[in-house]
């Protein structure tokens, strides 16, 4: 009788190790990433972490607003508030290719990339860059991610996540470009138009020679608000555009830097 008692102590014993090894499992079991959950899906939204979204966690995708086709940028997603003892993410893009960068703590499953292990924050911040590469046809293309912000207690409880704000990508060829009578001989920014707009405008630009070249927005205060251009161009003539419809009315700045050459200009947004 008493060995029969030991034999069932030892089995619920065993039944209940086994079970928090599971539950510790099903928690943690994508320590290493997983893809499918941002906006593009097919399961989206970090649930194993918490049913919902949290507004407490902010989670940006920052990178250029235009790319020429086929060329290579790159993105960086950020991830704040929460418990933040660790973060991962998921990043997913509809045309473009999305690849990682050394040392970054990302790695790619199928088109997708998510983290190797979760990151400890700096300044109260997660990155993860990535590169990503603009499709060879015009238009537009979309990048999603989430992320999750975790206290890293070997349990879901408290941890929190959210999606980032999906980031559109304008992809467009240089205007203009042709026979030598019309090379560029130096660097330009042309007034926006329309002027006053609501809520587009569109901002031309001269590049004589290859080269990096940044367009940035800025409000009055000078607080940087938009990166429009971010990326290396070919001679030419090109065109971008700026879309205020999530600002107030108001002044804004625009500046261009190009090998040297810096130039700004202000547009007026009214509503």
């Amino acid at each position: 009788m008493k060995n029969k008692q030991i034999t069932k102590s030892v089995f619920t014993a065993a039944l209940a190790i086994s079970f928090v090894a599971m539950v510790s499992m099903v928690a943690y079991a994508y320590s290493t990433g997983i893809t499918g959950k941002t906006h593009k899906g097919p399961d989206p939204g970090c649930t194993c972490h918490d049913p919902n979204p949290s507004t407490s966690v902010s989670v940006i995708i920052s990178g250029p607003g235009i790319l020429a086709p086929g060329i290579t940028a790159t993105y960086t997603v950020k991830i704040s508030g929460g418990p933040l003892v660790k973060a991962g993410t998921n990043i997913a893009v509809s045309r473009g290719v999305i690849d990682v960068l050394a040392g970054s703590g990302l790695q790619k499953m199928g088109d997708e990339l998510t983290h190797t292990d979760p990151k400890a924050p700096l300044n109260d911040t997660v990155s993860f860059s990535f590169q990503y590469t603009a499709p060879v046809t015009l238009g537009f293309d979309t990048l999603y991610a989430n992320g999750n912000s975790v206290n890293f207690d070997n349990s879901n409880s408290g941890d929190m996540w959210n999606f980032a704000a999906d980031k559109l990508v304008m992809i467009s060829v240089p205007a203009g470009t042709g026979n030598n009578q019309n090379i560029k001989k130096d660097f330009k920014l042309y007034q926006n138009y329309p002027n006053p707009f609501n809520p587009s405008t569109s901002i031309k630009f001269d590049v004589p020679k290859a080269g990096d070249v940044k367009i940035v927005v800025y409000d009055a205060a000078g607080k940087e608000m938009q990166t429009l251009v971010n990326s290396v161009f070919q001679q030419g003539s090109y065109e971008t555009s700026f879309n205020g419809s999530n600002l107030n009315s108001g002044v804004y700045f625009y500046k261009i830097t190009a090998n040297g050459f810096t130039e700004t200009k202000r547009m007026l947004l009214i509503k």
